[in-house]
């Protein structure tokens, strides 16, 4: 069974912003796809603060990869950052024999990503880097809050701000 009719029989569930689908440190058991809202894998540290590894927007399908693959428990969470609609399939339905092209296609496209996150962190300013996020995901600032997207790129909130106000004035 195709995921486009996988997602047709499955029921399409609302959520509102702030709600949790995956707990750190729990399995993970399924997958989401994301119909409607944003969704934010986010890491908990044991000193209350957070680091955002990722953002799932309508027409993904959101899961942690490498706790998939590992079989480990959930090394992040996964919340709505804005109230949507999923629709839950298992894990298994990726390893099932008809769905190996739709598994390399995720893997592959999340490689890309991966690999795209890597260099905007490694090789540029936190300047650079806000630019790059502006430039690649241009609806991202409307739909994240300052806090998250600035946790995205690696700096505070107040060094968002400043970077944003410096290049207002230029």
């Amino acid at each position: 069974m195709q995921l486009k009719q996988r997602l047709q029989a499955s029921h399409k569930k609302p959520l509102p912003a702030g709600a949790w689908l995956l707990h750190q440190g729990e399995i993970q058991s399924q997958f989401y796809y994301l119909h409607h809202g944003v969704v934010r894998a986010v890491y908990h540290s044991a000193r209350g603060t957070e680091r955002v590894k990722e953002f799932y927007f309508p027409g993904e399908c959101c899961f942690l990869y490498l706790n998939w693959l590992t079989a480990t428990p959930a090394d992040y969470s996964l919340q709505m950052v804005t109230a949507g609609e999923i629709s839950e399939i298992p894990l298994a339905f990726l390893d099932a024999a008809d769905n190996q092209d739709l598994k390399m296609q995720l893997l592959i496209q999340q490689v890309i990503y991966k690999e795209k996150k890597e260099q905007m962190l490694l090789l540029n300013t936190p300047e650079q880097r806000y630019q790059y996020v502006q430039t690649q995901f241009p609806d991202w600032e409307a739909q994240l809050t300052q806090r998250d997207l600035a946790s995205y790129i690696g700096i505070t909130p107040v060094s968002l701000s400043r970077i944003r106000q410096r290049l207002n004035k230029g």
